[in-house]
C-alpha cells in the first residue's frame, strides 16, 4: 500500500491514507462510519488498488455487496492479484447468485490462490451450497484435509465452525456437538460462538447476573420513589386539611384522613370561635 501511495503528490498521499487508517480502524466496530473513510479516500485517489481494495470491503461490511463487487473487480484488474476471489464469489452469493459462487469455485483463479485463500473458497462454496438448500453437498465440500487435520491454523475454528453448522443444519446432532467442540480446542481468540452452540445442544442456560443485579436495583429505586411519593402526598393531604379547611364554607369539603395522615393532623388544634365569644362574655358580665 505505501507503494501505491507513494505515486501520488506528498500532501493527497498523507490525506488517503489517514482515511484508509481509519477504515482499518472502524471496519469492525462501526461499518457505517468505515464506509464513510473509504468513499472519501475513493474520491481523493480512485486509480491506486489499495483504496479500491479498501472500498470494496468497507462496503462489504455493510452489505453493499454489489458496489463491493465492482470495486474488488477494478482491485484485481489493476494488481493481476488473484487475492480477492474468494470475497467476490461471497458477493455474489450475497446479491443471491449462489450458482455463480459455485461457478467461480471450479475456475482456474483457485487453483492460484495459497492455502488460506483455498480454504476460504471451500467455506463460500460450503455456503452457496446451503444457500441452494444442499446441505449434504455442503457436508461434503467442507470434508478436506485440512478440515481433518489436528494442528490449528487460522482458518482452523472457521472450517470446524462452519462443519459443525452444516451437519446440525442436516439433523446430524451428535456429530456437530463433536464438530462444535473440536472448533472450540482451535478457537483461542474467541472467534466463534461455539461454546454457546454447545450450550445450546446440551440444554444449559446462561442467567446474566449483571442484568439481574441492574433489575433488582432499578426494583430497590422503584420501591423507594413509591414510599417517597406516599410521604409527600400524605403531607400534602395534612397541609390541605390544616392550612385551607373553612368550616363556614358551605362549598369546602375537607379531604378525608387516611391512617397514614393522622398523626400529623392530630398535633394541629383548630379553636371552636364559639367557644372563644362565650369566653369574653363571661368576663365583661364579672367586670
Amino acid at each position: 500500500m505505501r507503494q501505491e501511495l507513494l505515486s501520488l503528490p506528498k500532501g493527497l498521499a498523507e490525506e488517503v491514507s489517514k482515511n484508509l487508517v481509519m477504515v482499518a480502524r472502524l471496519i469492525d466496530e462501526d461499518p457505517e462510519q468505515a464506509y464513510a473513510y473509504s468513499r472519501i479516500a475513493l474520491r481523493l485517489a480512485s486509480r491506486v488498488a489499495a483504496v479500491r481494495e479498501a472500498a470494496g470491503f468497507a462496503a462489504y461490511a455493510t452489505q453493499k455487496y454489489s458496489e463491493a463487487l465492482a470495486e474488488f473487480r477494478a482491485a484485481k484488474r489493476m494488481t493481476g492479484s488473484v487475492e480477492l476471489w474468494p470475497v467476490m464469489a461471497d458477493c455474489e452469493r450475497g446479491l443471491g447468485r449462489p450458482e455463480r459462487a459455485l461457478a467461480m469455485a471450479g475456475e482456474p483463479e483457485v487453483q492460484k490462490l495459497d492455502k488460506a485463500g483455498q480454504v476460504e473458497m471451500r467455506l463460500v462454496a460450503a455456503g452457496a451450497r446451503r444457500d441452494q438448500g444442499q446441505l449434504e453437498a455442503a457436508i461434503v465440500t467442507l470434508q478436506s484435509p485440512e478440515l481433518a487435520s489436528s494442528s490449528v491454523q487460522p482458518w482452523t475454528a472457521r472450517l470446524r465452525y462452519a462443519y459443525a453448522d452444516a451437519l446440525l443444519a442436516a439433523g446430524r446432532e451428535d456429530e456437530a456437538r463433536e464438530w462444535f467442540g473440536k472448533t472450540l480446542e482451535a478457537d483461542k481468540d474467541g472467534a466463534t460462538d461455539a461454546s454457546d452452540r454447545l450450550a445450546e445442544l446440551d440444554g444449559v442456560e446462561f442467567v446474566d447476573a449483571a442484568i439481574d443485579t441492574a433489575d433488582d436495583i432499578v426494583d430497590d429505586v422503584d420501591d423507594e420513589d413509591d414510599e417517597d411519593a406516599a410521604e409527600v402526598a400524605a403531607a400534602e393531604r395534612a397541609s390541605d386539611v390544616a392550612e385551607y379547611y373553612d368550616e363556614d364554607d358551605d362549598e369546602y369539603e375537607p379531604l378525608e384522613q387516611s391512617e397514614a395522615d393522622v398523626d400529623v393532623t392530630d398535633e394541629i388544634v383548630v379553636e371552636d370561635d364559639e367557644d372563644e365569644d362565650d369566653e369574653r362574655d363571661a368576663g365583661r358580665d364579672k367586670a
